[in-house]
């Protein structure tokens, strides 16, 4: 039986990462993945942890408002937490189903001071990227966190990463 999944998101990126999640994580099972494009109901730069997980839960939330005959939604969104000196970046994922739900943080990494100064003069992290490096929608592509890594993480493996975390409670669900 096919399971159908929701990805609030057209970014490849994205996509890639969710299918990989899913398919690692429930082997076996043969998933078919809808993409939606909805609003975060955030900052297009979201400025804090809880500011990123509200536009992840956001996300998924439109997209099941959108699109409900669906066995999962998934909602992915990045952000940033400032401090005085430094500046974090990370993502949020958030997964429903009917009856559960998860989330997981990807791991976190300060930014260059080059870059947090664009970001203190309201410029969003992926345009900062591709001023700093000379790149063109590198959010599309690797991000920040796989310029910064010289692609030693890649910005798909990051976000499944987190994906298969948020479906520890689908994995589990008797301890949920």
């Amino acid at each position: 039986m096919k399971k159908t999944v929701i990805i609030a998101s057209e970014s490849p990126v994205k996509i890639e990462a969710v299918s990989i999640g899913f398919k690692k994580t429930f082997q076996g099972i043969d998933f078919s993945f809808k993409t939606v494009s909805v609003p975060s109901n955030v900052s297009d730069q979201p400025n804090s942890d809880e500011e990123t997980l509200k536009g992840a839960e956001n996300r998924c939330f439109n997209a099941f408002n959108m699109e409900k005959n669906s066995d999962f939604w998934i909602g992915i969104e990045g952000g940033i937490q400032k401090s005085d000196t430094e500046t974090e970046a990370f993502a949020w994922v958030y997964i429903m189903s009917k009856n559960n739900y998860g989330k997981s943080k990807t791991a976190t990494f300060f930014l260059p001071d080059k870059i947090r100064k664009l970001l203190d003069k309201g410029i969003e992290l992926g345009e900062a990227d591709d001023i700093i490096f000379g790149l063109k929608d590198s959010k599309k592509q690797n991000g920040a966190v796989g310029i910064l890594t010289s692609n030693n993480i890649t910005r798909t493996q990051y976000y499944a990463d987190a994906v298969i975390l948020a479906l520890i409670p689908f994995i589990n669900p008797e301890l949920y």
